[in-house]
């Protein structure tokens, strides 16, 4: 049976309604069997589910919490780049924020190798001892 012949066949066995086809021809004996065809119905997914998902999802990431009170600063200075932004790829150790308190500037490194997955703290904001400051995964 050339190659040609086979692909027609399977072709055509695919797009019928059969669900089992058998053939033989000079020795050679094809045999070809569907699963039942599986009827799909679309489901709108609730608000609800979606952001268990998300609830999920970010239970899963790393958190970097500020470990003392003061100004939380993305950037070295005003104007710059901020350190790192949702998406980046950090090691252990590296700087991700600055938080100032009584006039000291406090590096805030990252505990945890991985993707930035959410910032949790606006630039110049206050924030609080164990407040979440990065989620990364």
């Amino acid at each position: 049976m050339e190659m040609d012949h086979l692909i027609k066949l399977i072709e055509t066995v695919s797009h019928s309604s059969l669900s089992k086809f058998e053939y033989e021809e000079g020795g050679v004996k094809v045999q070809m069997e569907k699963p039942e065809a599986v009827q799909v119905t679309a489901v709108p997914v609730p608000a609800a589910t979606a952001a268990a998902v998300q609830a999920e999802e970010a239970a899963a990431d790393n958190v970097v919490a500020c470990p003392l009170v003061g100004i939380f600063y993305t950037a070295p200075e005003e104007g710059a780049e901020p350190f790192v932004k949702v998406g980046d790829t950090v090691k252990k150790g590296q700087t991700l924020a600055i938080v100032e308190a009584m006039k000291l500037m406090n590096e805030i490194e990252s505990e945890f190798d991985g993707v930035v997955t959410e910032v949790l703290a606006e630039n110049g904001q206050a924030v609080e001892f164990g407040q979440e400051l990065f989620r990364i995964r």
